[in-house]
């Protein structure tokens, strides 16, 4: 979403790049060397658009609650036992989509702080994108855990910051992304504990009735499905997902 972000500000820059000459549409970028200063200025956007929204997957799973949400829901169909089922692009499209509804206040933030003001140039371009960063350092530093952050703090040399102002986005970034990855797991594992629980009573039944040969897996598995059906899993992992973020 920062990548979207800085795209809308050099909309303006690449619409003046784009624009036609008397002779025709002209698509040739100026060259440096022989180029006014107002002309270098409008490569160099150019190009560091480019490259924002080369890195805009990155920044999709390093500072939203992408992390989280995929990781879950990946553990959930392993504890179907079922590999291929949901696929991964629904899995994929699932979490994107429960990403823009859990970071809809974050983006709301974005829009009313950095990007209406800078569309009424009332913010210059280095002014908005920091105003675009603070909402996301807010979310960030709510959903990380005290001991990663410190952890952080402690492998990277330096004195260590008074309050949240003071850390760095590479550090705040890491931090996040570490806690990220420990409440999709513990999330997971909650989930998974059900499941593992049909596995076993339905080994043990085969078992002790001397059906050796028979898979469990083969009766697990539909047993597992009825069950989350019956319970509603789907709409209860979205709500629960969405409510950690709270």
């Amino acid at each position: 979403m920062i990548a979207l972000f800085i795209g809308f500000l050099f909309l303006p820059s690449l619409a003046y790049a784009a624009e036609p000459s008397t002779m025709g549409i002209d698509f040739t970028l100026p060259n440096i060397d022989d180029a006014e200063p107002g002309q270098v200025a409008t490569v160099l956007q150019v190009l560091a658009v480019l490259t924002v929204l080369s890195l805009a997957p990155a920044l999709l799973i390093a500072l939203t609650a992408f992390t989280r949400i995929v990781i879950v829901l990946s553990m959930l169909r392993f504890a179907f036992g079922m590999q291929q089922t949901p696929p991964n692009t629904v899995l994929i499209s699932l979490a994107l989509f429960l990403t823009l509804f859990t970071m809809m206040p974050v983006v709301k933030q974005i829009e009313s702080q950095a990007l209406n003001p800078y569309l009424a140039s009332e913010l210059d371009a280095s002014t908005a994108l920091q105003e675009a960063v603070n909402p996301l350092r807010e979310f960030m530093i709510r959903q990380t855990k005290e001991k990663d952050l410190a952890m952080v703090l402690d492998m990277q040399d330096g004195p260590q910051p008074e309050d949240f102002g003071d850390i760095t986005n590479v550090t705040l970034v890491t931090a996040f992304m570490l806690s990220e990855l420990q409440t999709a797991f513990q999330i997971g594992f909650v989930i998974f504990l059900p499941f593992l629980l049909v596995d076993l009573v339905v080994a043990s039944v085969l078992m002790s009735m001397g059906m050796i040969m028979v898979p469990p897996l083969t009766l697990s598995l539909p047993i597992k499905i009825l069950m989350f059906v019956l319970i509603d899993g789907w709409s209860l992992v979205a709500h629960s997902l969405v409510g950690s973020f709270i």
